[in-house]
């Protein structure tokens, strides 16, 4: 099937769900909505996270998408049950594949969940690691500062390893093995998260597990890309189209990547 894959965050933090669906799906082809523009979505109301989200589902729509990825641990919380029931192709969310990683991932039944705000008052890690593994202690950790930082394009160097380890000083004296990358902009900033949490602690990202969801879904329904023909992967950003496209071409060694601008009233 040669529709692309559709894939929406609230800015570039879905790139890394992304850059794990080109991994593991060359003959697939992406294209990318990104809510530059109008990110964070965590300290945003739900409501106006719903309408952003089938804003940007819509827009992929109309471009005759075969799925759609919502990269974005936030809409995926508040929007992944009303787009999977009313939108005319599959929906498939982080929150789910990234619990499922941790639950495989721990070994004590310690598992902390950085999310923005939005994320985390959502309870929807909470809920997804319960359905897995009902004995698992939940610690949740908003961490407001992370995706501003990112979007900013300064998530490396001494000033973002400095605001992640503040961030983190709440988990001081917590038992855990396991952290839950729960927003798609942190495995950006995952070295200065590795280090603050130490050795002995497992850092995930949702993004490997959502490729693989996908693929599974493709496989099932037949619906992959035919080998020939693939189209390099088009991304769309609502703000700054040259942040955007020194983020994109770094994270996703993509040189002269096509990147286009899109808005939404």
């Amino acid at each position: 099937m040669k529709a692309p894959i559709g894939v929406i965050d609230s800015g570039v933090g879905g790139l890394t769900v992304a850059k794990e669906i080109l991994r593991l799906l060359p003959n697939e082809e992406i294209i990318y909505i990104g809510d530059t523009a109008r990110c964070p979505y965590g300290p945003r109301s739900q409501e106006e996270v719903r309408k952003f989200t089938w804003q940007l589902a819509t827009a992929l729509s109309k471009m005759n998408i075969k799925m759609l990825v919502i990269a974005c641990n936030t809409a995926t919380a508040v929007a992944l049950n009303s787009l999977g029931k009313k939108m005319p192709f599959p929906v498939i969310g982080v929150i789910f594949p990234g619990a499922r990683a941790a639950i495989k991932a721990t070994q004590k039944n310690g598992i902390v969940v950085l999310g923005t705000s939005g994320t985390i008052k959502s309870g929807a890690y909470e809920n997804a690691i319960a359905a897995l593994n009902s004995s698992s202690k939940v610690i949740p950790l908003a961490c407001p500062t992370f995706v501003p930082l990112v979007e900013s394009n300064e998530y490396e160097g001494e000033f973002a390893r400095n605001m992640v380890y503040d961030t983190l000083l709440p988990l001081k004296g917590e038992q855990f093995d396991t952290v839950i990358l729960g927003c798609t902009h942190y495995p950006l900033l995952q070295k200065y998260i590795e280090e603050a949490v130490g050795n002995n602690v497992k850092v995930l990202s949702s993004g490997e597990e959502t490729a693989q969801d996908v693929l599974e879904y493709l496989d099932y329904h037949r619906m992959h890309h035919p080998i020939s023909g693939r189209k390099k992967p088009i991304f769309y950003t609502t703000g700054s189209v040259p942040i955007f496209k020194t983020i994109v071409e770094k994270w996703l060694e993509l040189p002269s990547a096509d990147v286009r601008t899109i808005s939404f009233t």
